[in-house]
């Protein structure tokens, strides 16, 4: 396949307020990747004259490949909504994100692009991400950068609905949005992202959206770096607000399998597991800590990529 033939991936690029270097290198990543048939857009929500000028002018230095997206009246609609307006504008059968504050490592599209080629029926494939403390040279010595386990030994195509139960027990680590490649058509059918659901968790609300209805091709490999700082939108550190937004996402879980008419008992048991865990916080939040020690003991973490 030559080069002109291969797919056009859009890469969508919600930002707000994002600090500029940041900003900056996140938009490197992605320009600087070894797989070129690939254009940015960069997703204003909404953000104050620095931040906006600092992406303006990237999308003029580049502007065969990169373009900035606003909502109408310079709006701040939330991150569904940004996603969303970048899928519309998107012109790539394939459609990868990238969050403002976090990067790619370089070869992340030229090994992601056959894969997703390679398995016709996966709608989505995803891989595992570096949590990424290394950046900043406050964190020496106290926190290093691991991989998680991802839950899984070897490449494997999973068939619907079989990786929401696993996501809901935390028997798998749930991708970062960074990680994942999708097709533009699938995630068209299943409309996206949706936008009434705002803050944690609206990211599993679009797997659970692409779990139940197609394949996902899952792999080991590591493509991107998660950046860990206080300012991250995932940085939340009150147990009562993380537990409103986990109760929250298993509601409208329960009514978009109803909608769905999702009948499946294994997705079912692994909701109602999850929903007695939620009404029980004395249980949970040691179920939680025990979960993370499994997940962020990571066999991986000699050969992950360091910064």
């Amino acid at each position: 396949m030559s080069a002109n033939s291969m797919p056009l991936v859009s890469v969508i690029m919600p930002f707000y307020n994002t600090p500029v270097a940041y900003l900056h290198e996140a938009v490197h990543s992605v320009l600087a990747q070894s797989y070129k048939r690939c254009e940015l857009l960069l997703v204003d929500d909404g953000s104050t004259p620095p931040c906006t000028d600092s992406a303006l002018s990237l999308a003029r230095l580049n502007p065969q490949r990169v373009r900035y997206l606003e909502h109408p009246g310079h709006d701040n609609r939330g991150l569904s909504a940004s996603r969303n307006l970048g899928l519309l504008e998107a012109r790539g059968e394939y459609v990868a994100f990238l969050d403002a504050d976090d990067v790619w490592l370089p070869h992340k599209l030229a090994q992601q692009v056959p894969l997703l080629n390679a398995q016709p029926q996966a709608g989505m494939l995803y891989g595992n991400t570096l949590y990424w403390y290394s950046w900043n040279p406050a964190f020496s010595g106290r926190k290093r950068d691991f991989v998680p386990r991802l839950g899984f030994e070897s490449e494997k195509l999973v068939q619907p609905p079989a990786l929401l139960p696993l996501f809901l027990r935390g028997r798998v680590a749930v991708p970062c949005t960074s990680s994942i490649l999708l097709r533009r058509s699938t995630l068209e059918d299943i409309g996206g992202f949706e936008e009434s659901f705002e803050g944690m968790y609206e990211d599993q609300v679009l797997y659970a959206k692409m779990c139940v209805r197609e394949p996902v091709f899952v792999s080991t490999l590591c493509w991107d770096r998660y950046r860990q700082h206080a300012y991250s939108m995932c940085a939340v550190n009150d147990p009562g607000k993380t537990l409103q937004a986990r109760r929250r996402y298993l509601q409208w879980l329960e009514t978009f399998l109803v909608e769905q008419r999702i009948d499946d008992p294994g997705v079912w048991r692994a909701l109602r597991e999850e929903q007695w865990v939620v009404r029980h916080p004395m249980v949970r939040r040691p179920l939680e800590k025990l979960r993370w020690l499994i997940w962020s003991c990571s066999d991986a973490l000699p050969s992950a990529p360091r910064h």
